[in-house]
């Protein structure tokens, strides 16, 4: 079934194809909100959250971008909302190892550079660290970037250029032992 024949399913109350749409698309969203937020419960809480509002809004979904896209919309809006009134943005403390068997492959890194990293991306400004966790992290691209946060196309690169600038500035001491 395509994504059209799925959605109007949806719209219809098809109780399978919204278990359909919502299996093929959890993941995704659980990652992305664990990863911004940094916490298992939040991430859990602001999955269920998104798909309410995915359901509850599936009438408002035009097709203009991919159902995955819009989603992912409505999720990074549900956690951006989520931390400001839970006001975790400084507070979060996750083992780099947690975030990473969450969203898959494991690789082993040196356990400073791991600590280093993890409290660097963390004392990144929260746009940068917005932008750097959706596209070097989850792999979003620079126009989904801009649709979900509100902001130019231009923007997005920039702000992912001055966090990697930053970063690499907070990382110079291990330059030479993990350079590609």
């Amino acid at each position: 079934m395509d994504e059209q024949q799925l959605v109007a399913r949806v719209r219809a109350g098809d109780a399978r194809a919204e278990r359909a749409l919502y299996e093929e698309h959890v993941d995704r969203v659980y990652r992305l909100a664990y990863r911004m937020a940094g916490d298992d419960d939040l991430a859990r809480e602001f999955a269920q959250e998104t798909f309410i509002r995915v359901f509850d809004r599936i009438g408002q979904f035009r097709g203009e971008a991919a159902l995955g896209t819009w989603i992912r919309s409505i999720a990074t809006s549900v956690v951006l909302n989520g931390l400001r009134k839970v006001k975790r943005f400084r507070q979060r403390e996750v083992d780099l190892e947690i975030a990473r068997s969450a969203g898959g492959s494991q690789r082993q890194a040196e356990p400073d550079l791991k600590e280093k990293l993890g409290r660097a991306i963390d004392a990144l400004p929260n746009k940068y660290r917005m932008v750097f966790v959706m596209h070097d992290v989850e792999g979003y691209t620079h126009q989904e970037i801009s649709e979900q946060l509100g902001m130019q196309l231009g923007t997005s690169k920039a702000q992912l250029s001055r966090a990697r600038a930053r970063l690499r500035e907070s990382l110079a001491e291990f330059a030479g032992e993990w350079a590609s």
